[in-house]
């Protein structure tokens, strides 16, 4: 796998469109809806390249590219959590997740971009990352834990639905794996 910045290209907003326009994708992502048309894959990147500069390339969305047919697998992100939906304060956390493309479902694809991706936050300093999942997503679920997150219950502070929370602390999720 090549995690790597999403970009303007025909092809990178094609495959980001195909993603997200499917429902399949999209139920697992809080309140979003499937993208309509191709207009809006490129507001997504236009939010990527957003996200890019308010954060210096510390935090972002990026492109899961398979080494070996170039096709992009879906994406992987590192961004800060939003204001918590549910009243309560912010603290800063700041999230780990994945979106493939139901072509790359089932490959190990995820796996292997959050488990780079985790490290790199704790190479950033990070102490620690936090993931949610809605409860019957079992996929996202084993993936977490996967890459040696522990499970702390179920909340309702983010994306105004209910989830898992996973979170992974610096130097403890890679000793799990």
């Amino acid at each position: 796998m090549v995690v790597r910045e999403w970009t303007a290209s025909d092809d990178d907003i094609a495959r980001r469109f195909d993603t997200y326009r499917r429902v399949e994708v999209v139920k697992w992502l809080g309140n979003a809806t499937p993208l309509a048309d191709l207009d809006q894959a490129m507001a997504g990147q236009a939010r990527a390249e957003a996200t890019y500069a308010k954060h210096q390339g510390r935090y972002g969305v990026w492109a899961v590219q398979i080494r070996d047919s170039g096709i992009v697998a879906g994406s992987v992100l590192l961004v800060p959590m939003p204001e918590p939906s549910d009243g309560s304060p912010g603290g800063g956390e700041v999230e780990i997740g994945w979106h493939l493309h139901p072509d790359s479902w089932g490959r190990g694809y995820a796996t292997e971009a959050a488990k780079a991706v985790l490290d790199y936050g704790f190479g950033l300093g990070l102490p620690e990352i936090l993931a949610i999942a809605k409860p019957d997503n079992a996929p996202s679920i084993a993936v977490m834990r996967r890459i040696g997150m522990r499970h702390f219950g179920r909340t309702s502070r983010w994306y105004g639905m209910e989830a898992e929370l996973f979170r992974a602390h610096a130097g403890t999720a890679a000793d799990a794996l």
